[in-house]
């Protein structure tokens, strides 16, 4: 068994956010982890390796610094890493980024493609169906456990207040949700490996059967209107008072702004 699994190096918010001139993020800028739902894809996908020998292949769009969640990721056990990055893809939207990625999927052999659910620094959710859409393949999405059943996969899939349980012939692919496996830690061994293997670098050349006119910002129907940080609140009032006057003054707040 084949599994390709695509990851995202994403903003760590808690480094706090850098936008560029145009609206886009300045990932360069800014302090980066792998995202959480592609990274709980990552561990199913490497729990299927450890029970029916699959082969791992993680891969990523985006700057040369993503690299770092290539190595995290055969680190933590996959086998082979691909990024695919060149400057005419940049400023991509979820189209151009899922027309990429399939561009670059056409080139190898899987039976199953995992991705996250969605990526936190964009949350639409939209660059996995858009893959399974490229490549013409069936989609279980927000998937919460696998199991192989010969050529099918088993998925139990959450919805709303309840889960399906569906099955679908492979090739297809799955979107993970973070609660699908809790992510294994890297080890020393693992580590030092990740530095000793070739990741695999792709421009726009390599991607298979992609026009330029859905590659990058040019490819992108979806256009930035404005970004800005956050708005931050200013500070609150304080006051000091005993148990009777903080009720009345409380009540009278609830009263003022028709809360009561």
């Amino acid at each position: 068994m084949k599994i390709i699994v695509c990851i995202k190096q994403v903003p760590d918010t808690k480094g706090g956010v850098r936008f560029n001139e145009d609206g886009t993020l300045n990932r360069g800028a800014m302090l980066a982890i792998m995202n959480p739902d592609d990274k709980a894809g990552l561990e199913a996908a490497l729990q299927l390796k450890d029970k029916y020998g699959a082969e791992v292949t993680v891969l990523t769009m985006g700057l040369p610094k993503a690299d770092d969640v290539l190595r995290e990721a055969l680190a933590m056990g996959a086998d082979h890493a691909i990024l695919v990055t060149d400057r005419v893809l940049g400023g991509a939207d979820t189209w151009a980024t899922s027309t990429t990625i399939a561009g670059a999927i056409r080139n190898l052999d899987y039976d199953l493609i995992i991705t996250g659910r969605q990526a936190i620094d964009g949350d639409t959710a939209q660059v996995g169906p858009q893959i399974s859409e490229h490549l013409d393949l069936p989609v279980i999405s927000y998937t919460q456990s696998i199991e192989i059943d010969g050529e099918y996969v088993i998925v139990k899939r959450m919805y709303d207040d309840r889960y399906h349980m569906v099955k679908a012939k492979m090739p297809c692919l799955l979107t993970a949700l973070a609660e699908l496996a809790e992510p294994r830690y890297m080890t020393p061994g693992g580590i030092w490996d990740a530095y000793d293997t070739e990741v695999t670098v792709w421009g726009r050349a390599d991607l298979k059967d992609v026009s330029d006119d859905n590659l990058g910002m040019k490819g992108s129907p979806t256009k930035i209107a404005k970004a800005s940080d956050k708005v931050r609140k200013g500070q609150g009032e304080q006051v000091i008072l005993d148990t009777q006057e903080s009720v009345e003054y409380l009540m009278g707040k609830l009263d003022e702004k028709h809360i009561i």
